[in-house]
C-alpha cells in the first residue's frame, strides 16, 4: 500500500505568475526546497516555481508510515492537481527519480521532465542499495548537524567555493531527520527505473555535472538513452547539485527546454 500525505502537510516555496505553466521542483535525499533557491529566484519571471519539502523533510509533516516510491510520486501528483493539473517537474537525485516515476505513473499530470544529477535508483546495484539502506542508521548514530557535515561536501566539485559548500552542508542538517530521511532511503533502495523508462512519452531534459562523483554522467546517460524523447547535458565545472553549483547555465538550458516544449519566451 502507498501512502498519499494530503496536500496541506506538504510545505512549499513558490514564485511567479500563478498562471503561468508550472514548474515542480523536487530535491533531493539531503536536502529541501531550499536547494531551489537559484531557481525560485531566475525562473520565476517566465513559469511559475514550486519546491517542495518532501514528506518527513524540514516544514512538511512526517509520514505515518513509509510513503514509498509511488506514495512519494503520488504525493507530487496531489500537489500538481491543486495548482491546475499538468506541470514540468525538474527533479535532482532524489527527486528525479520520484520525477520519473511521477511520469510513469501520471503521464496526464506531466508536461515534460528535467531530471538531474539523477540516477534509475540505488537498486540497480545490490551494493549501492545496501550503501543506501544503511544511511538511516548513520543519521540516527551520528546526529543531522555531523551527518550533513561528512556528506555534504561531497554534492560539490572540488572547486565550489566555501560559501556554497557551507550552504550544502546547513541546508542538508537542517532538513533531514528520522523516520523521514530513512523512508526515503528505503525508496530509493528499491528502487530501479530501468524498464519505467521506455513507456515514459513526455519530452525530457537530462542534466549533469561533469565533476558529480555521486550518481555520475554515465547513469545520466543511462537515463537519457533509456528515454523515448530527450536530450541529454553535462554541465561543466558542477558537481552532484549542478542547480546550485553553476546556477546561471543551469538555468539557462531549463529555459530553453521550455521554450521548446511549452513555447514560453526563451
Amino acid at each position: 500500500m502507498t501512502v498519499t500525505l494530503t496536500t496541506a502537510a506538504v510545505h512549499t516555496q513558490e514564485a511567479g505568475n500563478p498562471d503561468a505553466p508550472l514548474l515542480l521542483c523536487l530535491h533531493g535525499i539531503g536536502s529541501s526546497s531550499a536547494a531551489f533557491a537559484p531557481q525560485l529566484a531566475g525562473l520565476s519571471d517566465q513559469v511559475r516555481v514550486v519546491a517542495w519539502d518532501a514528506p518527513g523533510y524540514a516544514a512538511s509533516a512526517d509520514p505515518g508510515r513509509a510513503p514509498g516510491l509511488d506514495g512519494y510520486a503520488d504525493t507530487a501528483a496531489a500537489l500538481i492537481r491543486d495548482r491546475g493539473g499538468r506541470a514540468h517537474v525538474l527533479g535532482v537525485s532524489w527527486g528525479g527519480v520520484i520525477a520519473l516515476r511521477l511520469a510513469a505513473r501520471h503521464p496526464d499530470l506531466v508536461e515534460s521532465l528535467i531530471v538531474a544529477d539523477s540516477s534509475r535508483g540505488s537498486g540497480t546495484d545490490p551494493d549501492k542499495a545496501a550503501a543506501m539502506r544503511a544511511r538511516a542508521a548513520q543519521l540516527a548514530a551520528e546526529g543531522p548537524d555531523a551527518f550533513a557535515a561528512a556528506r555534504g561536501p561531497r554534492l560539490v566539485s572540488a572547486d565550489a567555493p566555501a560559501e556554497l559548500v557551507e550552504r550544502v552542508v546547513a541546508t542538508m542538517a537542517a532538513s533531514i531527520r528520522t523516520p523521514g530521511y530513512g523512508y526515503a532511503a528505503d525508496a530509493m533502495a528499491e528502487a530501479d527505473l530501468t524498464d519505467d523508462l521506455p513507456a515514459i512519452t513526455a519530452p525530457a531534459l537530462v542534466l549533469c555535472g561533469e565533476q558529480d562523483t555521486v550518481t555520475g554522467p554515465k547513469e545520466s546517460q543511462a537515463i537519457a538513452g533509456g528515454l523515448t524523447k530527450s536530450v541529454y547535458v553535462t554541465l561543466s565545472g558542477a558537481g552532484h547539485l549542478s542547480n546550485q553549483e553553476r546556477p546561471e547555465a543551469f538555468n539557462a538550458w531549463v529555459r530553453a527546454h521550455l521554450h521548446v516544449v511549452a513555447r514560453t519566451p526563451a
